[in-house]
């Protein structure tokens, strides 16, 4: 089973300086980046995935996330996507790199915003080695099996443009001699008609599939379809899953067959999840997970300059508190400190990212209370010092402060690599 990370342009500033929080001298944005399978070795996944819309404005989408410029869609397009994001090294000659259309950004509109001859010329032109056929995105799943009659029209065209798109990528990929290998979505709105979905898309010649609207479900809904699709379909065909934002619960899929998937999920958790921002292996062979340490610059962070541009808090105040809070983090990571004195500065400071919310006094307290054992739990287990991978090893206790992106991303670059040990350790446990 291999794990495959979108690319959402995630790179860090190698020179970034942490004591003053600013870039190395001369930097500039991509060029004097790194990708964290430059970063790290050996490199935290086993392929990449890059999705069309975060490359391409879709048209008539003007919500589209396009993470790329024009530029750089251009440079991506004449140097392929291997030499654009880097990933040209011997070490990774043979790593999957896949192409997906990124659908979610025309989830709303009546139709998928390319045609299949288009994504084939942009799979083709960008020399991925595996491409996703244009799908539609039906997020609703019955797991009590409803018929075709007894769901909504534009439901029904949802699931038969993804089948039709599917069938013409598929001839148009043969014609062009298959220069890489095509991928059938599988779309529905239950597991009955993702199964049949399933069977059409291997009757007409696909041998491997991807399954699509998968984001919303549950564990045991997601097993459900998985189940119904692999009574429909050969032993041997292969299955990707799209956006698996369930990954930590990998090790309960691998029943399945699964071939590959792709997830964000592990970068994403470093500096958006409430609490479980820095990934480590737990003692019980399952993963754990530890809350950062949230010290946001006080002139930057949009919160507290809110509560300054009102006059609730005072920025001379913020600054004392941040630099104290920083100080004496790093104090107690080189041992000349204590957890409670640590915790007692930290919070001094963090309180002011709840103070001022309108939720009033006992709620902010109660929230402060909880933030600061989940905090507290942290300091006492240290886990950046029990880490060895590159970013730990190279920045310390720097890792666990929730400030600036390039501390963000390169924890999210070491949740990436601790999640895929985790998966290659969970796959060799259960072969």
């Amino acid at each position: 089973m291999k794990f495959l990370y979108s690319d959402t342009q995630d790179y860090v500033d190698p020179g970034y300086d942490f004591l003053n929080d600013r870039n190395s001298p001369g930097r500039e944005r991509y060029w004097s980046d790194v990708y964290a399978h430059e970063l790290m070795e050996p490199a935290p996944y086993d392929g990449l995935l890059v999705a069309m819309s975060a490359v391409r404005q879709a048209p008539g989408v003007a919500a589209s996330k396009v993470r790329y410029s024009t530029r750089e869609e251009q440079r991506l397009l004449r140097d392929g996507a291997r030499k654009f994001l880097r990933y040209d090294d011997i070490r990774f000659k043979d790593a999957m790199l896949m192409g997906d259309c990124g659908a979610f950004a025309y989830a709303n509109h009546p139709e998928p915003a390319y045609s299949p001859k288009e994504v084939l010329e942009f799979y083709i032109e960008a020399g991925f080695t595996h491409g996703v056929s244009p799908d539609h995105i039906i997020f609703d799943c019955d797991l009590s099996n409803p018929s075709e009659n007894e769901v909504g029209a534009a439901v029904r065209r949802r699931y038969a443009v993804t089948l039709d798109n599917a069938e013409a990528f598929l001839k148009l990929t043969k014609r062009e001699g298959m220069p890489f290998e095509p991928l059938g979505p599988v779309q529905g709105w239950s597991p009955n008609s993702m199964a049949e979905a399933a069977y059409r898309l291997e009757r007409m010649g696909y041998g491997y599939l991807a399954i699509g609207g998968l984001v919303p479900l549950k564990v045991d809904a997601i097993k459900t379809v998985l189940s119904a699709i692999r009574a429909r379909i050969h032993r041997n065909t292969k299955i990707h899953l799209l956006g698996f934002a369930k990954a930590d619960s990998i090790h309960e899929f691998t029943d399945f067959g699964i071939t590959s998937f792709d997830s964000t999920s592990p970068l994403i958790r470093a500096f958006k999840d409430e609490k479980a921002n820095y990934y480590s292996e737990g003692s019980d062979g399952r993963l754990a997970y530890y809350t950062a340490i949230r010290i946001p610059q006080a002139i930057e962070n949009s919160r507290l300059l809110q509560g300054i541009k009102r006059g609730i808090f005072s920025a001379e105040d913020l600054h004392v508190r941040e630099r104290k809070a920083l100080a004496e983090l790093r104090s107690f990571d080189r041992g000349n400190s204590n957890v409670s004195v640590t915790l007692e500065a930290v919070m001094d400071y963090h309180q002011f990212l709840i103070r001022g919310d309108g939720t009033g006094g006992d709620l902010q307290d109660k929230a402060l209370g909880k933030i600061a054992s989940h905090i507290q739990r942290t300091l006492e287990h240290e886990p950046w010092k029990q880490c060895k991978c590159d970013v730990c090893r190279a920045i310390g206790v720097e890792v666990i402060i929730f400030r600036s992106s390039n501390r963000n991303k390169r924890r999210g670059f070491h949740n990436l690599g601790v999640y895929h040990r985790h998966l290659r350790k969970t796959l060799r446990e259960t072969a």
